[in-house]
């Protein structure tokens, strides 16, 4: 069990488990959430602020990215984070060559809906997005990165 402390996208978060030790970045397994300067992308992190943050979460921590960060699946009172995120249209279910991933019939519901991203007319997959703009972070001064 962990709590969430702080939330740096639509999928991605930093939480601390309560056995104690530090706290750890996590990326949600089976989504991917708009960019910050993606368009919804400040709409997505602010969605699932509202459903992690200080609040009590069951971490199962799958795999690890190419950036360290671990892969999990993540549940808040019962619910899948990952799937409430993609019903909501905050993320897309996450596509591998011929599967339309995990999600793809939340996915669909809310399209159909027209809720969150797929409200706008066409909504860009982030790994698109990131394809044709690179990254939404530059080099600051003091060390760190911050927002194009």
């Amino acid at each position: 069990m962990a709590r969430a402390e702080s939330v740096s996208d639509g999928d991605t978060l930093w939480v601390e488990p309560e056995a104690g030790g530090a706290p750890r970045k996590l990326r949600l397994l089976g989504v991917d959430a708009p960019e910050l300067c993606q368009s919804g992308g400040v709409a997505a992190r602010e969605a699932l602020r509202v459903l992690v943050l200080q609040r009590r979460l069951r971490v199962q921590v799958k795999y690890l990215d190419d950036y360290g960060r671990g892969l999990a699946r993540i549940a808040v009172g019962g619910q899948d984070v990952a799937e409430v995120m993609v019903r909501q249209g905050w993320a897309w279910s996450s596509r591998w060559r011929r599967s339309l991933g995990p999600y793809a019939e939340q996915e669909a519901q809310a399209r159909q809906a027209r809720l969150g991203v797929f409200a706008q007319p066409s909504p860009e997959l982030p790994r698109d997005f990131r394809r044709r703009h690179g990254s939404c972070f530059v080099p600051d001064d003091k060390g760190g990165f911050k927002l194009k």
